[in-house]
C-alpha cells in the first residue's frame, strides 16, 4: 500500500511543525502551504489523500471559501482546524465541504484518530462499491462514486457520499440513529446526532426537489432514517450499462 499524502494547510509555523513530525512519524507524506490560493492550487496538483485546513487563513480566502473551491473539483477528505468552537462555525464549515473537525489544542492521538477515522471509511467503501444501484429516478454508481438524480449527476463530499450509500443499501428500510452514526463516522460517534442532522440537511439539500418538504429522505421521530424509492430498490450488475448520458 503506498503512503497517504496529506496537505496541511495552516499559517502557524510552530503548529505545522509538530503535525508535520506527528504525520512523518507514523507513515504519512506531508505537504504543508500557509496560504488558501496557494492551497487550492496544490490540492489541484498534488491530489493529496486528505487535507488538514486552518480556517483562519491570512489574505481574502479563508479555510471556508478554500474547502468549497476545492469541492469544485474535487471530493478529497477535508477536516478544519479550528480554534472556533461555536456550533454556527462548524455547521457553516460542513456546509462548504468539510467532512471533520479538530478544536485546537488538540493532542497527537485525536489527530491521529481522526485522520485514520476519515481515511478509512472513505477508503473503506471503495473496496465494497461493486454494483450499480437505482431507486427511481435517484442513482447510485457505487463502483465509480457517481450519484444521479433525473440524468444531472449530484456532487456530494466523501461523507454524504458514504451516508447515502448506507441509506441506499437499506432502501425502504429503517436505519436508527446509532446504525448510520457507526457506519459512516464509526463507533465512537454513536451519540453525536449532531453530525447525522447536518449531513441529512445537506443530502436533502442535493437532492429533494423541496427539501422542506423531502420526499426521497425521510425522517422517523426518535428512531431514525429511511430512503424511500417509488418501487423496491435494485441491484444492478456492473456488467449492465447504466452510464450517465453524456451532456
Amino acid at each position: 500500500m503506498s503512503q497517504k499524502r496529506i496537505l496541511i494547510v495552516d499559517d502557524e509555523p510552530r503548529l505545522v511543525h509538530l503535525v508535520r513530525e506527528i504525520l512523518l512519524a507514523t507513515g504519512y507524506e506531508v505537504l504543508a502551504i500557509s496560504s488558501g490560493a496557494r492551497a487550492i492550487e496544490t490540492a489541484a496538483v498534488e491530489q493529496p489523500d486528505l487535507i488538514l485546513l486552518d480556517l483562519m487563513l491570512p489574505g481574502e480566502i479563508d479555510g471556508y471559501e478554500v474547502a468549497r473551491r476545492i469541492r469544485e473539483f474535487s471530493l478529497v477528505p477535508i477536516i478544519m482546524l479550528t480554534a472556533k468552537v461555536r456550533e454556527a462555525d462548524m455547521l457553516h464549515g460542513f456546509e462548504t465541504g468539510a467532512d471533520d473537525y479538530i478544536t485546537k489544542p488538540f493532542s497527537s492521538k485525536e489527530l491521529l484518530a481522526r485522520i485514520g477515522a476519515v481515511l478509512k471509511r472513505t477508503e473503506g467503501e471503495k473496496a465494497l462499491d461493486t454494483t450499480k444501484l437505482e431507486c427511481g429516478c435517484l442513482k447510485i454508481d457505487l463502483a465509480r462514486r457517481l450519484v444521479s438524480m433525473q440524468g444531472f449527476e449530484i456532487v456530494l463530499t466523501p461523507t454524504e457520499y458514504k451516508l447515502l450509500h448506507e441509506l441506499a443499501l437499506h432502501a425502504n428500510q429503517v436505519m436508527l440513529h446509532e446504525q448510520l452514526l457507526a457506519a459512516v463516522w464509526g463507533p465512537e460517534y454513536r451519540d453525536d446526532l449532531e453530525y447525522l442532522r447536518t449531513y441529512i440537511r445537506h443530502l436533502r439539500q442535493k437532492i429533494e426537489p423541496d427539501p422542506a418538504h423531502p420526499k426521497w429522505i425521510i425522517r422517523v421521530r426518535g428512531v431514525g432514517y429511511m430512503l424511500t424509492c417509488p418501487e423496491r430498490a435494485v441491484l444492478v450488475s456492473p456488467a449492465v450499462d447504466t452510464r450517465l448520458p453524456a451532456s
